[in-house]
């Protein structure tokens, strides 16, 4: 049976041979664009109450075997953080004895508890302060909007959940619809499931494109959805309406926990 360290060989292995047998074009460069591990390596990844999992766990996957880092799920204390569908996530450290230098701070969103951390002086602090020296700094879903209250997406393109985008101008972030959005050193996943997307992009980054695309086979990413409903110009506008009616709620509370943060830039 494969377990992950002789994975992580094999695949390492598959990308020298390719980028050795392809000189040219894209695939000659793939190992060449890997970025070094920074003068840190640390990957940090916020975990809060109210949380959605799946933000965080599709980008974990992928953090977790990026050569040379070490990811960190981090909180106040490091007792278990239950998210919004019950899951609860145990973190490995707390805002007091993560490294200060992060090569990378990754936000998650939550339908429960996005409003809740936008509202929260020490988190907003400690997103602030690791994010101003980050060298990448990222979200995916409603964490975008945590990242903007905190003051780190003014000026800068972004994305976030569909229900949600008309609020990133309260931030200063300019709008955009994409899967993934990167402005300079802002990388901002949409909704929940792009998650997985944005790992592997950002594992491309860190460790290779050929390394990526390794793992994206290992972990059998090829998605096929049941159902093409996936956006809002995809479903019925029945279904639409129905979802914002469980969403309005949030929203509104999230616009609400916006206007009294410090990155808030007004309509």
């Amino acid at each position: 049976m494969m377990n992950r360290r002789t994975f992580t060989g094999l695949a390492g292995s598959v990308a020298t041979v390719a980028a050795l047998q392809h000189r040219t074009g894209a695939q000659a460069n793939a190992q060449e664009n890997a970025s070094p591990p920074s003068s840190s390596g640390h990957i940090g990844m916020l975990v809060f109450p109210g949380m959605t999992a799946l933000d965080l766990i599709g980008p974990q996957q992928y953090f977790a075997v990026a050569p040379g880092r070490t990811t960190h799920l981090i909180w106040k204390a490091q007792e278990p953080v239950v998210s919004d569908s019950g899951v609860p996530i145990m973190p490995t450290a707390t805002f007091d004895d993560v490294p200060e230098e992060l090569e990378v701070l990754f936000v998650p969103g939550g339908f429960e508890g996005t409003a809740a951390m936008i509202e929260d002086p020490e988190v907003l602090d400690f997103v602030a302060s690791r994010g101003e020296r980050a060298e990448y700094v990222t979200s995916v879903c409603t964490g975008a909007l945590i990242l903007g209250a905190a003051g780190l997406l003014q000026g800068y393109q972004a994305t976030t959940h569909w229900a949600y985008h008309d609020l990133l101008p309260l931030v200063g972030a300019e709008p955009t619809t994409a899967r993934i959005v990167e402005d300079r050193n802002r990388i901002t996943g949409g909704g929940v499931t792009s998650g997985i997307d944005f790992g592997l992009s950002l594992l491309g980054r860190l460790a290779g494109d050929d390394y990526a695309r390794g793992w994206q086979l290992g972990t059998e990413y090829d998605p096929d959805p049941p159902f093409d409903s996936g956006t809002p110009d995809k479903t019925h506008p029945m279904i639409k309406e129905e979802v914002l009616k469980v969403l309005d709620p949030r929203i509104e509370a999230v616009r609400g926990a916006l206007e009294g943060a410090p990155g808030y830039v007004g309509e």
